[in-house]
């Protein structure tokens, strides 16, 4: 609802041209990939499954996956509308209802949440909705919660599965 908020078009299209045309990159979807940590987790496979022509790759770390049971937090209100007033809106912008989008061998996914972070039940129903659809993903759950001594050691995690995909082991 507020326009001036274009984070999906910022980060799929214009960030990405801009990157491609000032590095030497792989100007292609195999050469991309896109991870986070927290609601940036839910940025990373919001934005790998609707753009399955970018990004070859998603991620997410202690991912807000699935924004519904969240409403009041994150000014999330203020980009998509109050939920109870537009919750068509937030249905279409949440992960766990973007499984339908997913061409199959599309994108190497990976997830990775603590067992005492709050977003381990959705990570947790994301996992379960990827089984039930045989969507191939990468799903870690360790010890930890929402906070930096658990990412430390899932970025290392994320990075070795970005790593061994650019390289062609992961499909």
């Amino acid at each position: 609802v507020d326009s001036n908020y274009k984070y999906e078009t910022y980060i799929s299209k214009e960030l990405v041209n801009w990157v491609d045309a000032n590095y030497k990159t792989v100007k292609d979807r195999k050469g991309r990939g896109i991870t986070g940590l927290s609601m940036g987790g839910h940025g990373g496979l919001y934005l790998s499954l609707k753009h399955q022509d970018v990004f070859g790759a998603g991620g997410s770390m202690s991912g807000g996956v699935d924004i519904r049971p969240f409403p009041n937090n994150w000014d999330m209100a203020s980009r998509l509308g109050k939920l109870s007033e537009k919750p068509e809106t937030w249905e279409k912008h949440t992960v766990v209802n973007l499984l339908h989008l997913y061409k199959p061998n599309s994108i190497a996914l990976i997830i990775d949440c603590g067992t005492d972070d709050f977003f381990f039940t959705v990570n947790e129903y994301l996992h379960q909705q990827l089984l039930y659809r045989n969507i191939a993903h990468e799903y870690i759950v360790r010890p930890g919660a929402h906070n930096w001594s658990y990412w430390i050691n899932a970025v290392q995690y994320q990075l070795l599965f970005m790593s061994n995909y650019f390289k062609g082991q992961l499909k």
